[in-house]
């Protein structure tokens, strides 16, 4: 499948969520309930459902989108480019709908496949999820609920997946992959656990469109080592405005 997979037809994201509020004291009464059920299966005996709020980001009904990172392979002057855009605001709504607006016309000529590390079990559910829960409408991308594994797969990549080669139990991070894969990536002061900490504490959301923006570099070099061809320089990456 990866000989026939034209890089360039790839559009690589990767999203940063954080939870809904900025503690567990500014649930209403009734997601507080909620929220309480939720955690009690990663609770220990003596854990409340405050001390394990700041997991919240990692379930849509309880987090949010704060940045989207897509970024392609385009070809410039004969050399390969990785061009990288990131929609990020304290809005939600309104950057899910400048994503799905440029998704649209991504996917609007031949035939285009999103990727993601985890991508189908993480990434591309929770902004479908968000999306509904703006009220806004799905691209056609990300409207799979009820779609065959076939026609998924038309659309949808994901480099956990691959490498797992049929082992469902296998799990591998994004940093591990591109440890063995000699991928290198840039040391940054922040991680994805602390992305929460940067928005309501710091208040510094382009920090977070940064980390966010070198996970989508950092997947599609480990798409060019699965299809061993050679990394993107470092040099050759762009940031759109």
């Amino acid at each position: 499948m990866l000989d026939n997979l034209n890089i360039e037809d790839i559009l690589f994201i990767d999203i940063e969520t954080v939870p809904q509020h900025p503690s567990f004291d500014n649930l209403d009464e009734r997601m507080s309930k909620l929220w309480e059920k939720k955690s009690t299966p990663f609770r220990d005996d003596d854990q409340s459902p405050a001390d394990v709020y700041q997991r919240a980001g990692i379930y849509a009904e309880f987090g949010k989108i704060v940045c989207i990172s897509a970024g392609a392979v385009v070809q410039k002057m004969g050399e390969p480019y990785f061009r990288v855009k990131s929609y990020y605001s304290d809005d939600e709504k309104s950057l899910l709908q400048e994503f799905g607006n440029m998704l649209d016309r991504f996917t609007v000529t031949r035939q285009k496949r999103l990727c993601g590390h985890n991508g189908i079990e993480f990434d591309f559910p929770y902004i479908a999820r968000r999306m509904l829960i703006n009220g806004l409408k799905l691209p056609k991308y990300l409207n799979i609920a009820g779609a065959k594994p076939w026609e998924v797969k038309d659309m949808l990549i994901d480099t956990m997946q691959l490498w797992k080669f049929g082992d469902f139990k296998h799990y591998s991070s994004l940093d591990l992959l591109c440890a063995i894969f000699n991928i290198p990536t840039p040391k940054d002061d922040i991680d994805g656990s602390q992305v929460a900490h940067v928005y309501y504490e710091e208040n510094d959301l382009e920090r977070i469109a940064r980390y966010c923006e070198k996970d989508v570099l950092a997947t599609a070099q480990l798409m060019l080592r699965y299809k061993n061809m050679e990394l993107i320089p470092e040099e050759n990456f762009e940031v759109a405005p």
